[in-house]
């Protein structure tokens, strides 16, 4: 018996795909199976920059951003859709919990914010091609030190 996804599960299955794939460092699924080549890639509540860039270049920095972490958690939900013809629109609440066995002053940060993200619709699937990250705020160690 097959299954069909509606629309609005084929998106939701697209966003917790970015957040598992992330925690797995699945960086080629990433690339292949989530973001557009060329993003609208906006980190700037963390410090980061507003810029276009290419899915490759988001895998290459979270990829450098993990190193030394041993494991990473992202919790996604509340999710708000709103679907146009080709065109999606995800708003999210999410968490992202990053520990580090050796670090001498706590084992743990958490960044909670929200995220709003743009999606197209290809021949291939859904894909994003805007993505901004809204920081609430940080507990924990946050360098990990």
């Amino acid at each position: 018996m097959m299954v069909t996804f509606s629309i609005r599960d084929e998106i939701v299955e697209v966003i917790n795909k970015l957040f598992v794939y992330t925690d797995m460092q699945e960086w080629e699924k990433l690339q292949a199976e989530i973001f557009s080549n060329d993003v609208l890639f906006d980190m700037s509540s963390m410090g980061g920059e507003k810029a276009e860039t290419t899915s490759k270049a988001i895998c290459e920095t979270w990829k450098n951003g993990f190193v030394g972490i041993d494991s990473v958690n992202h919790l996604a939900g509340n999710y708000l859709i709103q679907i146009h013809d080709t065109v999606a629109t995800v708003f999210a609440y999410a968490t992202a919990t990053h520990y580090k066995e050796s670090a001498t002053n706590g084992n743990t940060r958490e960044f909670v914010g929200t995220y709003n993200i743009s999606l197209l619709k290809h021949g291939v699937g859904w894909r994003i091609y805007e993505f901004k990250y809204n920081l609430k705020f940080t507990t924990g160690n946050a360098d990990l030190s």
